[in-house]
Formats: structure tokens, sequence, C-alpha cells
């Protein structure tokens, strides 16, 4: 097909579908219109075949075919994009050859990092000194082409006129892990956006960790060699044509209208909370506590941003602690079936880094980048953190911020970017001994940063003790479900995604007066059950309550409900209880003290802390500043402080550097 019927005929295909929307696209002052490649396929089947095998020639004609349109101005560079290419124009990058080299493919994959935003040279004009010729050169690669020789016979230094400059980009695409086959590494190419489809770095849509789509056109790229020649080998990169922001999470779950009908119809049964626990894991025996949790934490509560700009996070964040076999991990496994956004992802395998976010050297514009780690690339979704104790302290201060304030700021080298974190965690540990000490408190042995655990809204201790009716239960169970090898669930497992879909896409309940009182007898009552005991300790504090809040708020949600209601408040309060129980109780006192998990000293601990303090500020005042040690623990004795406790406090007291020992058997204050 000669090029002048070619232009004719996506003159007529344009201004026959396009014409309205390019007269917009020109008041509005853009530069590009988007076509579906459907339409150009039912208007002319062989200019649609003819794009996919040769985009530049469409693309030229399209360009030349707008300028014929009499669109009341001269537009120069308007470019037509193409989006919803036939199923056969997919590839992944690891299928790149040479064939597909000039071909406009779809690809599909996760933003790695991207550069950015530069100015690129898309033509230079030359003048000839000697003649006064004008020359046109097209840059097509990366190295920037002169004229070599004039018709007027000279060679040499040309003078540049004028260069036409385009903003350029480059993004690294990752191949989506989903598409991948076991233990495939995901490959990566390097696209190249150029006009209005680059953005800033902190665009939403094109953030490290989006899902995308890429259409384009894949091109060669020379390596120059040190020695200053080119090498045989080429390298690739995509020349982006469109691209279009993919979105995996709970927001792009499709719900038909049939699908919306029995999700109301589960939701109107009275004990709905049994049957979508019953479903989150049916081929795990018991835990029914746990699984009712887990159920909550993908409902998920709401994020409410007030006025004066602060944000309250809407996400549930759950701790498993537990003996080796208690079936942490198989809970993890499943809910990153269950949950319509997930990443799974264990202790010694991640780094700080890969968890919140890392500024790597870029190879293409030579400056740094940024890369999403796991807690960014499952925002708005669900990260399962197994064999978290096994973590090293440094890499788990990473998260603090990503769990509370839901962002991840990075200051390193010239990028300054806060990433989006809006992630719910759930994470697995195990005891510091391996297993649970049954004769020390559960609090002593979660081996992690108090500040981090802190940020849990429910910890689970899982503990596996022999119990003979429990037990044969369990046998029975296990043995039946390795010989039918089926457990099928009340709610089939798709079903349950499109639930807690629709749940969290539609439902966002507001707290009734019931549920406030409620909520609010309880922290009252929790607080003041320690004033009557003569111990200074904190039962629970706010951050218990916020959670109580999203407890009771994802429990509405579940029954699909426009309020939250006193039986959602109880239930709520059902769960915390259960936790805070095995968690949080001093045995000694038998009050509530959360400053067992939430600080490394419980408030028994601590207000004997300030006992001895006080003795030894006391004895100083009565003997000098050299303190026998036989006196202070006589004077402990009589305020029932045992000897072994003293001395462990006097031990602490040096370690932290407010006592010493100028010789044996005597105290001084420093």
């Amino acid at each position: 097909m000669d090029a002048t019927t070619l232009v004719n005929i996506i003159t007529e295909f344009l201004e026959k579908n396009y014409y309205d929307q390019l007269l917009e696209k020109v008041r509005r002052g853009e530069k590009s219109l988007s076509i579906n490649f459907t339409s150009l396929a039912e208007y002319n089947p062989e200019i649609a075949d003819m794009l996919l095998d040769q985009p530049q020639e469409i693309l030229k004609a399209g360009e030349i075919a707008i300028n014929q349109l009499n669109l009341g101005q001269d537009i120069k560079g308007f470019i037509i994009r193409f989006a919803n290419l036939p199923a056969s124009a997919g590839t992944l990058i690891r299928q790149i050859r040479s064939k597909h080299l000039g071909k406009l493919l779809t690809f599909q994959g996760v933003v790695r990092n991207k550069s950015e935003v530069r100015p690129q040279v898309a033509s230079a004009k030359f003048e000839c000194p000697s003649c006064g010729n004008t020359h046109v050169i097209l840059q097509l690669d990366s190295k920037f082409h002169e004229p070599t020789k004039c018709s007027c016979g000279r060679k040499g230094k040309f003078t540049l006129v004028h260069k036409d400059l385009v903003d350029a980009q480059m993004m690294v695409l990752e191949e989506d892990p989903e598409q991948l086959e076991g233990g495939e590494q995901p490959k990566r190419m390097n696209v190249l956006l150029q006009n209005d489809l680059v953005s800033p770095l902190t665009e939403k849509k094109t953030n490290p960790g989006s899902k995308v789509q890429v259409i384009g056109e894949v091109k060669e790229v020379p390596i120059y060699l040190r020695s200053g020649g080119q090498s045989t080998k080429f390298d690739l990169f995509i020349e982006a044509n469109n691209f279009i922001p993919i979105e995996s999470d709970y927001t792009d779950i499709k719900i038909s209208p049939e699908e919306e009908q029995e999700i109301k119809k589960l939701a109107k049964k009275p004990d709905v909370l049994t049957i979508i626990r019953d479903s989150i894991a049916p081929s795990i025996y018991g835990h029914e506590k746990i699984k009712e949790a887990l159920a909550l934490q993908a409902m998920g509560g709401i994020r409410k941003k007030r006025d004066d700009g602060v944000v309250t996070r809407g996400d549930i964040h759950m701790l498993f602690v537990g003996d080796p076999g208690a079936a942490k991990s198989q809970l993890l496994k499943r809910m990153q079936v269950v949950a319509p956004k997930a990443r799974y992802i264990t202790g010694k395998g991640a780094s700080g880094a890969g968890l919140s976010a890392a500024v790597v050297k870029d190879e293409f514009l030579q400056g740094w980048s940024l890369e999403a780690g796991a807690l960014v690339l499952a925002n708005k979704g669900l990260c399962m953190i197994d064999e978290m104790d096994k973590m090293s302290k440094e890499d788990g201060w990473a998260m603090h911020e990503a769990l509370e304030q839901q962002t991840v700021t990075i200051s390193k080298a010239n990028i300054q970017a806060s990433l989006r974190c809006e992630t719910t965690v759930l994470a697995a540990a195990n005891p510091k001994f391996g297993r649970f000490d049954p004769y020390d408190t559960i609090a002593n042995q979660i081996n992690m940063a108090p500040t981090l655990i802190n940020r849990f809204d429910l910890i689970f201790p899982i503990k596996d003790l022999p119990d003979p009716t429990k037990d044969e239960k369990l046998a029975q169970f296990v043995l039946e479900l390795h010989q039918n090898n089926v457990e099928t669930p009340q709610i089939p497992t798709e079903l349950l995604r499109k639930y807690i879909a629709y749940a969290r896409q539609n439902m966002f309940p507001k707290l009734t007066d019931a549920a406030i009182i409620e909520l609010k007898e309880y922290y009252l009552k929790m607080r003041a059950s320690v004033s009557s005991a003569n111990v200074k300790s904190v039962p629970i504090s706010a951050r218990q309550l916020e959670g109580l809040v999203r407890l009771s708020e994802a429990h509405a949600k579940m029954r699909l409900s426009e309020k939250v209601e006193k039986k959602d408040a109880k239930k709520a309060i059902e769960l915390l209880d259960y936790c805070l129980r095995q968690v949080a109780l001093d045995e000694k006192t038998g009050t509530f003290d959360i400053d067992r998990i939430a600080t490394d000293t419980p408030a028994s601990s601590r207000n004997k802390l300030h006992l001895i303090k006080e003795i030894i500020n006391e004895l100083e005042q009565i003997t000098g500043k050299t303190i026998p040690l036989d006196d202070i623990l006589k004077a402990a004795s009589s305020k029932d402080v045992n000897e072994r406790e003293t001395e462990e406090i006097i031990q602490k007291l040096k370690r932290a550097g407010d006592i010493f020992e100028p010789r044996r058997g005597f105290i001084s204050k420093i």
C-alpha cells in the first residue's frame, strides 16, 4: 500500500470515529489521542494488521492525517496512541526475540524503578558553512548524529541551527510474578517514555510497585566497546506508545450482579462470621478465635483523613507467636490465597531496604532511582511476614513508619520521596527459645523490639500443649484430610475473595452511640482496674482503643452494615480481651499490664526498681556515699522484695550506669 492511500484511509477513519475527540484534545492543548484497536480492526483489518507489523509507518501516516484534518490550527507532533491490542500481541519480557524487533507488542508487569524526566533530542537541523544548505537529521538512538558530508562536497564540521527536544524518562519494567512458573527469576526491560507519558517520581499511578500495561515497539541499541568500536551484540529497550496503569488490589475486582446478590444473601445470615471463619482456612483444625481475627483483618477498618490533615490507619495488624508445628505458616499461606492482593516474605530472606524501599544507582541516566520494597508493593493489600523473630533488629526498624504512619519516607542520595504503604501486616514468629516455657510469662519470650510489638493490634500466642481429647480430634481431622485430600469450604475461595472486595469497596460503617458507650465502658473499666491495686501499671493505652474501633468497623463491614452497632463492639472487645489475657496479664497482681509487651519492663518490676532507688537514696543520707549491700538487701526484704530480685535490680542499675561498686560489698551512686 502506498503512503498516500494509507494517509487517506487513516484520515477517513479519524474523521468518522474520532473527530469530536480530536477537536476537544486540540482545544485543551493536548498532543495525543488514544484509539481503540478494535474499532480500527473493524474499519480496516488490513491496516490493523499492518499496525502490528510496521507501527512506525502507521504512526507517521497518522501524524500526517491529523495535520490534513481541518482542526482550526497547525498541530505539529500530534501522537496517536493505541489501546486494547489483541491477545496475540501480548508477550512476556523473557520471550522477546530478534523477530519481535520493530513490532507493536503489549507487555504487563510491575514498575521496579524509574528515572527523573530529562529532555532528549528528537531531530536536529544543521547548516553547511560553505553553501548554506540545511540538513535535518533524526536522532533515533542514544548517540547524537551529525551529517557526514554536504552536496557541495564539504566534509567535517556543520553548524547546529536548531534541535527539537522531547521529554524522556526511563522506567524499568519487571515481569509480573503471577505470570511466572515456580522458581523463575522475573526478567526486566528498560522502557522509554516520551512526551505526555512521562510522570514525576512521586506520581501515584507509576510509583515503583504499581502494576502497568505497556504498549510499545521493541528497538535495539548499539553497544559500544571500550576500544571505541561497536559490538556485534545489541541491547534492547521498549519505546512506549501507550502506558495503562492496572491496579490489582481489591478496588479492581469485578463483581457481577449475580455474585452481588449471592454476597448480600450471605450477609443476611445471622451466623455470617462463623461461616466466613470456617471458610478462611478449612484445612486447619481449631484456632477459631484466630480465624475470626483473620476474617476481620481481611475486611479492615476505615482509613480516616481529618480536616487537620491527620490520617488514622484502618488496617488491622496481627502477630502470631507460637510453638513449631502450630500451623502459623499454613494460616499465612492460606491468607495469601484469600486476600485480594498479597505478598509473602520470610524473616532472614528480607532486609530493611527490601521491606521498605531502596535507592539504587541508575544505569541509563546516570543518577539515582527508587526501588519499592515488599510493604510498598503490597499497598492496599496484605503483607505476610513469616519468621519475624529471625529478622535483625535494624531491619525491623524499617517497619516502624510503615506500620503506623502507612508511608515509607526515603531521604538518600538526592532522592527525597514518600511512598504510600497502606498495607495490612500479618506476621508470625517463634518464641525466644523455640518453644514456649510454661513457667515464664509469654511477654518475656517474644524476642522482638517492644516498639514494633506495640504497633500490632492483636497478638496471639499459639501454644501446643498435650490434651488427650483435643489431640484425638486433631489427629482424626489431619488423617481424614490426608485420606480424602479435600476439605471444601462453605464459601468457595473465589466468592470469599469477592465478598471481601465488595465489603471493602462499598461499606464505610459509622460508629453508633451504643457502640461508643460499649467501647468507652470497657476502656474505663480496664484503666480503673489498676488504680485499686497498688501497682502503677498501664493496663491498656489509646492505641488499643483505636484497635477496638478498627475491629468493630471490620465486623460491621462483614455484616455489610452501614452502622457499627453494640454487637460489633462486643465482638471486638471479646477478641482483644482474649489476646490481653494471654499476653498482658500480670500473674502476681492479677491485673492487665500492657507494658509487658509494649516496653521491656513490666509495671511490677518497674515499681520494684523505683523502690530500690528510693531505698538507696534513703540509705545514702544515713550512711554517706558508700552504702553496704547488706543494708539494701535488708531494707528491700522488709518491703516484700526478695534477695534475688534485689540483686537483679542492682545489676540492672549498674549496667544502666546509675550506680557503681567502689569496693566489694558496697554501692555508690554516680
